[in-house]
């Protein structure tokens, strides 16, 4: 994959404008029954979708935190519910967490090679959303010292004793607003895992961290079982990000839990 620099809105001016392009397209007092290209025009000027050298596309990283136990190949996973109230985009449905785009923790030029790494941006954002630490959102003049930040530290110590394992579950494009994601997942030994997010908090910048009825604690999560995804896919509003995630996931649950 090749980068260049952009903006957030270099994504959301066009993605959200050819969703509501659409959108308006499909009116129900409209009496068109299906909208062709001639309503269209914005998302006719994009064509294939694909081919990435025709708009801005600026991926998000989504993942999947999984909770395991090795002795019984149960896990539960983290789900977060989006407050109408505080988000801009994939309202009042369920995501992932953490999730985000790219950006520089400083506006130290040298932060955007610095930061630049698909795992420091995860760390990053577990840090935010998880935790409720501030955001490193790149408006502070101090460059982030990974190697000297102790929830970053203490992650890549248990990554490299294969506590803690990363996979990539594919890229994809929303049908609707043509917005790419680099969809993975992270599986952390239960003890790692209670020691780090034990204290994950019930709400954050962007909304509610939810729990299984029987839990007591949102670190608990949800179980990571036939019933529950399925439950969720087929009866719950769901960020498509995260109901690829899933499906995914359980697809390959064998592979990815019994390390």
């Amino acid at each position: 994959m090749t980068f260049g620099l952009a903006t957030y809105f270099d994504k959301l001016d066009l993605s959200e404008a050819i969703a509501h392009e659409l959108a308006v397209a499909q009116f129900p007092n409209r009496k068109v029954p299906r909208a062709g290209w001639a309503e269209l025009p914005l998302r006719g000027l994009i064509g294939d979708p694909c081919d990435l050298e025709r708009r801005p596309v600026m991926p998000a990283i989504e993942t999947l935190p999984l909770r395991s136990q090795r002795d019984t190949s149960n896990a539960t996973f983290l789900l977060p519910w989006r407050d109408p109230a505080k988000v801009a985009t994939a309202a009042g449905i369920y995501g992932l967490i953490p999730a985000g785009e790219f950006q520089p923790s400083s506006v130290a030029a040298w932060d955007k090679e610095n930061d630049f790494d698909l795992w420091r941006s995860m760390v990053r954002k577990y840090s935010e959303e998880s935790l409720g630490e501030p955001e490193r959102d790149g408006s502070q003049g101090e460059p982030l010292d990974y190697e000297n930040w102790p929830l970053y530290r203490d992650l890549q110590a248990a990554r490299e004793k294969d506590r803690v394992t990363t996979y990539c579950l594919g890229i994809g494009l929303d049908t609707l607003t043509l917005t790419a994601t680099v969809l993975t997942a992270v599986v952390m030994d239960d003890d790692v895992f209670d020691d780090l997010y034990g204290g994950a908090v019930d709400v954050n910048v962007e909304g509610v961290l939810v729990t299984a009825a029987e839990s007591s604690s949102v670190s608990d999560g949800v179980p990571f079982t036939e019933d529950s995804v399925t439950r969720l896919l087929t009866h719950e509003p769901m960020a498509s990000p995260c109901a690829c995630s899933l499906g995914h996931a359980r697809r390959f649950r064998s592979q990815i839990l019994e390390r």
